[in-house]
């Protein structure tokens, strides 16, 4: 049972029709999505796409164009109101960390909770530091931690006073590939533990499927699809969700029927949209995961390229049409570039997308 708690914990975050901007020019368009509570969101995107903006308008540092943002069903920001990043009670967490250097663990941790006496800011810290897997490190300085350890404790700090909503902004960027593998979930258990609501931005997919629940494909300052990681893998509703998210390729195909295509790689059997006539020409999205190595198949490539995974090899195949496409095999099998090798098809969904 925790020994703190806040006055409201997050209900519903609702962002309607929001559009944000700097000197009146939109930086993001009219995007709406909503997060209920103990939900981890994420917005993601490419470099510049509006993300952090988004982010920054949520937390009140950045007024509205137009729209409205509202927290349990408050408005706190609109075009004529604008309620002070102070009084959302929304934490922050950025990417540079940000730690008081001349601040011991503990009193870090603390800085949020000057209104509670000492009894209980001592619990609190005492609370976060077992969650974030330091115990008895609260009288260190932030320069004898790691970064890892240095990036848990400044989410400590951002949830000491349990805020209503966790805004996180690319805050594992600069830690490197396996520390961010490792530390990414664990922050998750750890917000998913306090039943703390947040939302992360990030440019890495995988950061993303790891710690969301929901997630908003961003490009251009517009959200092209919100949905659950799987959704946004397996079915993306846009060209450039199916290009962005995950690797992958269009081949060309034609319409059999409502549960056919043909293509370069044959007949192809799924579910199809109803409403596309046969013989209509799509582009069907296939994944490195739907193209696999097999020696008896009919259908053959060309190796291009490839590179070794450990557990597998990525190829890069040139079919017989001269379109070049992902494939999938066992580290066992060790292909040159310039080999004939069979390749078969493996789809459980069909995302096509009309020309």
């Amino acid at each position: 049972m925790s020994s703190f708690t806040s006055s409201k914990a997050l209900q519903e975050l609702n962002i309607r029709q929001l559009s944000v901007g700097y000197h009146g020019q939109a930086v993001v368009h009219e995007v709406s999505f909503d997060l209920t509570a103990g939900q981890i969101g994420c917005l993601l995107g490419p470099s510049g796409c509006g993300k952090s903006t988004l982010l920054r308008a949520i937390a009140g540092f950045e007024s509205v164009l137009s729209g409205a943002i509202l927290l349990n069903g408050e408005q706190i920001s609109s075009v004529d109101y604008l309620l002070p990043p102070e009084q959302r009670q929304i934490g922050m967490v950025f990417q540079d960390i940000a730690l008081f250097p001349h601040l011991t663990i503990a009193e870090n941790i603390a800085f949020g909770l000057k209104d509670k006496d000492k009894s209980a800011q001592l619990a609190r810290v005492n609370e976060l530091l077992e969650l974030i897997g330091l115990p008895g490190f609260g009288a260190r300085y932030p320069h004898s931690l790691s970064g890892g350890q240095q990036q848990r404790v400044a989410l400590a700090r951002a949830m000491a006073p349990k805020p209503k909503l966790l805004l996180m902004d690319e805050p594992f960027s600069g830690l490197d590939a396996k520390l961010r593998e490792e530390l990414v979930p664990d922050i998750r258990n750890i917000l998913k533990h306090e039943g703390m609501s947040a939302i992360l931005v990030t440019h890495d997919q995988m950061e993303a499927f790891a710690m969301a629940d929901m997630i908003a494909v961003m490009a251009s300052g517009e959200i092209h699809q919100f949905g659950t990681p799987y959704q946004i893998y397996h079915r993306p509703e846009s060209r450039f969700t199916a290009k962005f998210v995950g690797q992958g390729d269009f081949l060309n195909a034609v319409v059999c029927d409502h549960h056919c295509l043909e293509s370069d790689l044959g007949r192809i059997r799924g579910v199809l949209n109803d409403e596309l006539a046969i013989g209509t020409e799509v582009d069907l999205l296939v994944r490195p995961d739907d193209v696999i190595h097999d020696d008896n198949s009919e259908f053959k490539g060309l190796v291009m390229s490839k590179w070794f995974r450990g557990s597998h090899f990525l190829y890069r195949v040139k079919l017989a049409s001269g379109l070049v496409v992902y494939c999938f095999a066992s580290s066992h099998h060790n292909h040159t570039i310039g080999q004939e090798i069979g390749i078969n098809i493996e789809l459980d969904h069909l995302v096509v997308f009309t020309k």
